[in-house]
């Protein structure tokens, strides 16, 4: 996998406390792929996707490995350098778009400011392409609804700005952190077909961060099972749904309705 898109190696995060966070976790998404990273609360998944794009939060900090995006080790390069890989090279669909969102920000300007702040169009091409990448959303009368602000949307539509956002720059890998977990069962379904529907347009890989094995299955190519901040297992989604290595895996598989065990399909 020596043309890995993306390659975590050997990443361990510490918060101060006796344990660390995340725990000496390798893996690799190669171009065009979906992996999913699946884990309950807690498991250390949101803090490894944070901490691939530096933007762990005080006392948080990363104390070991390499995090190397198209050859670039991002754990080396400056500020200023990551904030160009920030959207333009990867970008991050985050759980929560109500308090990601600028509440005092129309949402047609915070999706023309991404492009905007790594140069690529003008003013007016940005709002244009704001319009666009709406309509890519299934926003419908995204003319009208660029001038919303976030608390006049749904928080599916909020949901699908946020995804409009990361897509503007047209960015190679986007992570996905719980991006259906605020939502009902019906609009889960409609963001999930969303991903899918736009990760095949812009040939996208997609990290995808999850408690959830049943979006697992759906969605990724290959999975990754994270437990108290270790990477316990991984392949590819088949063979781990079939045949689960790790008790942690089989508890998480038996909390999937309708699941039959590693014999049976999901």
């Amino acid at each position: 996998m020596a043309d890995a898109l993306l390659d975590v190696h050997n990443l361990s995060v510490t918060f101060g406390g006796p344990s660390l966070a995340v725990d000496g976790v390798s893996f690799q998404v190669m171009p065009g792929e979906t992996l999913g990273v699946v884990g309950e609360s807690g498991s250390g998944k949101s803090v490894t996707a944070f901490s691939i794009l530096r933007l762990l939060q005080p006392p948080g900090r990363i104390v070991s490995g390499s995090v190397r995006f198209q050859g670039r080790d991002l754990l080396t390069l400056s500020e200023a350098a990551m904030r160009d890989v920030r959207g333009a090279g990867i970008s991050l669909i985050f759980q929560e778009p109500m308090t990601a969102l600028n509440p005092v920000m129309r949402v047609g300007d915070q999706v023309a400011e991404a492009l905007l702040v790594h140069g690529k169009a003008t003013r007016a091409e940005a709002m244009a392409r704001a319009v666009e990448l709406l309509q890519a959303v299934h926003i419908g009368d995204a003319q009208r609804r660029v001038r919303d602000y976030p608390h006049q949307l749904s928080g599916g539509m909020r949901q699908r700005v946020m995804i409009a956002i990361a897509l503007a720059c047209r960015p190679p890998l986007v992570i996905a952190d719980e991006p259906t977990t605020a939502l009902d069962v019906t609009i889960q379904a409609q963001v999930l077909d969303l991903l899918r529907e736009l990760k095949a347009r812009y040939t996208l890989a997609l990290l995808l961060i999850t408690h959830d094995f049943g979006v697992i299955a759906e969605m990724a190519d290959r999975v990754a099972v994270m437990f108290k901040g270790k990477l316990v297992e991984q392949g590819p989604v088949r063979d781990v749904l079939r045949h689960p290595s790790h008790d942690y895996t089989r508890n998480l598989l038996a909390a999937v309705p309708g699941a039959r065990g590693p014999e049976g399909p999901l």
